[in-house]
């Protein structure tokens, strides 16, 4: 069976939002292990803010260091879990979700193909680990606190949630990419 696995930058402080703003070092170890998700990979699942912002973007990169990745996510088939959205239609191969995301992540997991992985969406990764339905976290903490009053990947209020670690390593910038998986 397929797995769900999230891969999240994430501050000392606990912010997941927009790391392009407070993530100071990108090292070959962060692209390795960014690198290993599009390997393992085949199918996205994406938050309606992700896709909202993304999707104006990645079709257009065609060359430069970021070609593979945008070839890669538009190549892709993509899973859009909103609410609100009424289509996805602006960016090729995406489907929305607006129905039971445990029928829709239960039926894609019993699915032939790779591991699935939530792109970004830091909304979506802790409505799946509340419901059970990630198997895989991995988080990029980056040793800066990005503060200002951003959002972070769990709420003060957070219901309890028990993970355990699977691996941690530091890379060259102090980054530790560290993989838990809940316990059930």
């Amino acid at each position: 069976m397929r797995k769900v696995v999230s891969g999240l930058f994430v501050s000392l402080d606990g912010v997941a939002q927009s790391p392009n703003e407070w993530q100071f070092d990108f090292d070959e170890e962060m692209g390795a292990a960014l690198e290993e998700t599009l390997e393992t990979a085949d199918t996205i699942l994406l938050g309606r803010v992700t896709f909202t912002e993304w999707a104006g973007y990645w079709p257009t990169v065609t060359s430069g260091e970021d070609a593979g990745f945008a070839r890669w996510i538009n190549e892709s088939p993509k899973y859009v879990f909103s609410s609100t959205l009424e289509s996805v239609d602006a960016w090729a191969n995406s489907t929305l979700v607006d129905g039971d995301p445990a029928a829709a992540i239960e039926k894609l997991k019993a699915g032939e193909g790779k591991n699935i992985t939530v792109a970004g969406s830091p909304t979506l990764v802790r409505s799946l680990l509340e419901r059970d339905l990630l198997d895989e976290l991995v988080l990029l903490i980056h040793p800066v606190v990005a503060g200002e009053g951003r959002a972070k990947l769990f709420a003060d209020d957070a219901a309890l949630k028990k993970l355990e670690l699977v691996s941690a390593r530091p890379t060259s910038s102090g980054v530790i990419i560290a993989t838990y998986r809940p316990v059930r």
